[in-house]
Order: C-alpha cells, then sequence, then structure tokens
C-alpha cells in the first residue's frame, strides 16, 4: 500500500532553475485557450490514486492435529488404537486418514501430529501408508491438554513465521480451507475457529402460546453456534498459548476482549462431524452411505 511516510523528506515545492515558464508558456490568472463552442479548454484533473489492491492472503501449507486423547468414550474401539485411527465403518480408512487427504487437497504439505494415548500405533500406520504429504510426530510425555498440545506441536512446524491450521484428531468434514484462511486474512486476527450449527441429538416438540402441541422434529438444528474444532493460526501465535491447559479457557478469552479471535460460520450444506462415541460413528457410516447412494461428493 502506497500512503505518507513520515520518515520521508517532504517534498519540496519551490520552483527550480527549470520550472520558471517558457516563452508562451501560460501562467496563473492567464485567461485559457477557448474550445470549439468558446467554453474555456479546461486541463483533466489529476485522477486520484487507485486504491490499493488488497494483500493477498497466503497460502496456508502447514498444519497440527491433535491426537492425544484417550478416546475413553469410543471404546472398545479405542482399547487398541488412538481415536485418530478409529475406521469409519464401510470405508476402510481412518478418521486421520480422511484428514491428511482432505489437508493435502487444500494445500497443506506439512503436518505435525500431537501423540499420547498408544502413539507407538500411530507412528506404525504412518510408516506403512503412503501419505500424500510430509507427516511428523510429536509425543507429548504426560497430557498437555488442548493448548498445551497446540503450543508443543507447533514447535516442530517447518515455517514458524507463517500461518497454520490446527484440528482435532476426531473431526470429520470437508469444506474449503481456503477461504476460511482469507476469512482469518481479511480479519487480521491472531486466530480463528470454525463454528459449526450440529444436529440436537434429541427430537424436539414444537407447540403454540397456549401450549398445544404442533409438531414433532426429529433432530433439529440447534440454535446456537458452537467450535467446530478447526482453526487457522497467525504466526506467532503459539507463543500466547499455555504450557499445559485448555486455550478455550485462557487464551481464546484474551483474543476476544481484544477482538483479534473471529469466527468462521462453516458454509451451507458442509458437513461436520466430531466422532466422540460409537453411536457417532454409526451415525457417520449411515450419512456417508446415504451420501454415496445418492451420487452426491464424499463428504469425508
Amino acid at each position: 500500500m502506497t500512503g505518507y511516510d513520515p520518515a520521508a523528506p517532504p517534498a519540496s515545492h519551490a520552483p527550480g532553475p527549470s520550472s520558471a515558464p517558457g516563452p508562451g508558456a501560460s501562467r496563473p490568472g492567464d485567461p485559457q485557450p477557448a474550445g470549439p463552442g468558446g467554453d474555456p479548454v479546461r486541463e483533466p484533473a489529476t485522477a486520484p490514486p487507485a486504491p490499493a489492491a488488497p494483500s493477498t492472503p497466503p497460502l496456508v501449507t502447514q498444519a497440527v492435529i491433535l491426537a492425544g486423547g484417550q478416546g475413553s468414550r469410543l471404546r472398545p474401539y479405542t482399547d487398541d488404537r488412538p481415536k485418530p485411527l478409529v475406521e469409519i465403518p464401510g470405508t476402510g480408512t481412518p478418521i486421520v486418514g480422511h484428514q491428511l487427504a482432505w489437508l493435502a487437497a487444500e494445500g497443506v504439505t506439512d503436518v505435525v501430529i500431537s501423540c499420547g494415548h498408544l502413539a507407538e500405533v500411530l507412528q506404525a500406520w504412518l510408516d506403512r501408508t503412503e501419505l500424500p504429504l510430509a507427516v511428523r510426530t510429536v509425543v507429548e510425555a504426560e497430557p498437555l491438554g488442548r493448548g498445551g498440545g497446540l503450543k508443543y506441536a507447533s514447535k516442530a512446524l517447518p515455517r514458524p513465521a507463517e500461518p497454520w491450521y490446527a484440528t482435532n484428531g476426531d473431526i470429520w468434514t470437508r469444506f474449503s480451507l481456503r477461504e476460511m484462511a482469507a476469512f482469518h486474512h481479511e480479519r487480521d486476527a491472531l486466530a480463528t475457529l470454525a463454528l459449526a450449527r450440529p444436529r440436537i441429538p434429541w427430537g424436539a416438540v414444537e407447540t403454540d402460546r397456549f401450549g398445544n402441541v404442533l409438531d414433532f422434529i426429529e433432530s433439529p438444528p440447534s440454535p446456537f453456534l458452537i467450535n467446530a474444532g478447526l482453526y487457522v493460526f497467525a504466526a506467532g501465535f503459539a507463543e500466547l498459548l499455555p504450557d499445559v491447559g485448555d486455550h478455550e479457557r485462557t487464551t481464546f478469552p484474551q483474543l476476544a476482549r481484544a477482538k483479534r479471535l473471529a469466527g468462521y460460520q462453516l458454509p451451507q450444506g458442509a458437513y461436520w462431524r466430531a466422532i466422540d462415541t460409537a453411536k457417532d460413528l454409526t451415525e457417520a457410516a449411515k450419512e456417508l452411505a446415504a451420501a454415496r447412494a445418492h451420487h452426491q461428493p464424499d463428504p469425508a
């Protein structure tokens, strides 16, 4: 962007030797030459400078996946593997496999996975799998919490001076991360979190003001937005994270008060689900099968 530079010397407006008007040159106050209709010919005013084009959002090419949780609510599936290695029935691919393919399709070239529970099982899977991008693992010697895990893993990112994505290791979704990164850049945020509107797991009852039941609605969308567990972080954001603990209780409230935290609503129709329980796994499999049956794009 061009503009006033306080360090630059002021422009000189005093006429130099070559600025004196030569013979026949018009001077201030001289009558202006007439045009064909007798009106004075007016020289066009200097055009205002064109507005500076907005800076192009940087391509985010690195990401962190948090995969250190115990996955206790997904037992018995997580008795012998970490939660990200649980397979969605009917796909033959674990959750982390879907995530890596999605990140690669969005331009990510390097991923750091923060491991904990059964880290060696995840590392063995990575070693024998043909991966679409470069993956490095770091192992938490003791649980650090989500904020501490992000900070610990971010130290292994190959380009610390660039922005980065982060996702929980149990999220199954697909939408344009590039659009989310552009949203983050436009708002000059230090952190941007994806916002989802999940369906309520219970049936809802609609009534009128007299208490008469009008309708039953199965699993309606929640009236509230929730943190979808996906983020874009600016370079340097990791310094604001706790060494141990949850960033949603420490870092995020501070950024919100400073208006440096943005929320990006997932696009209409974008699929999102957190795989927390065996029921989530079953529902995800049904939804994926239904999408394939109707020849819709695979939401995974």
